[in-house]
């Protein structure tokens, strides 16, 4: 017994240290850079809304992802709201869509949209490049749509994003099978990346209709302390 103290001592204070710092205060040089180019953001739209309805796209990825009435969810990267209007239709009066970009001119946009439409279940912000600012506990579902390779810092902010998802919640990530200068991520690169923040791939498969490929991933364990996380040197 003496010689195991010493270590859940270690634990404990570890531990403690862990949660001294609100993320809110933790800084943005505490999280390793991406080691692999950034995309540039150049569209608020990955295709038109006609030929991704001709192809089912949207119908395909909610389905695949398990998206249920009632549920709430997370767009991130929303632009003009494409995969909003459909979440919000599959979630339907009893559940809530929290539609985000980074873009003042692309929420504004979006935010129109919405009340054109009275999408009633759906509510917009406005996030930063590396905080989807989400509130804690509260999302069944986020997705990131054809955008994980525009994020500045991803490690941070898949580290900032881990407290948003409940018990049951999942990220998932559609992307083409390219490398990020060309507006995709490897799923190799994908990969390493949410593992590194303890989140464990369920399964990833090709998607024709959606362009590319959907991810599924589920948070495990504890989420690891920021000097802990390692850039994936990979695509």
């Amino acid at each position: 017994m003496r010689r195991a103290l010493p270590a859940l001592l270690l634990m404990l204070l570890n531990a403690c240290h862990r949660s001294a710092v609100p993320d809110a205060q933790m800084p943005h040089d505490a999280f390793p850079n991406a080691q692999r180019p950034v995309a540039h953001i150049v569209s608020p739209r990955w295709s038109t809304e006609v030929l991704r309805d001709k192809a089912h796209e949207a119908d395909d990825v909610m389905t695949a992802a398990g998206v249920t009435p009632g549920m709430t969810v997370a767009d991130i990267g929303a632009g003009e709201g494409y995969y909003t209007l459909h979440l919000a239709n599959r979630v339907g009066k009893k559940g809530r869509v929290l539609a985000e970009d980074i873009l003042p001119a692309y929420r504004d946009l979006l935010a129109e949209r919405v009340s054109r439409d009275h999408l009633d279940n759906v509510s917009v912000k406005l996030g930063t490049p590396t905080d989807a600012s989400l509130p804690p506990h509260s999302f069944d579902r986020v997705f990131m749509i054809h955008m994980y390779h525009e994020i500045e810092s991803p490690l941070e902010f898949l580290w900032r994003l881990r407290p948003a998802l409940n018990d049951t919640g999942l990220v998932i990530v559609v992307d083409e099978d390219r490398p990020t200068t060309d507006h995709g991520t490897p799923p190799a690169l994908l990969i390493c990346e949410f593992n590194q923040l303890g989140y464990k791939l369920i399964d990833i498969k090709r998607m024709p209709s959606a362009g590319g490929y959907i991810a599924r991933f589920d948070p495990q364990g504890e989420r690891p302390a920021p000097s802990a996380i390692k850039a994936c040197a990979i695509g």
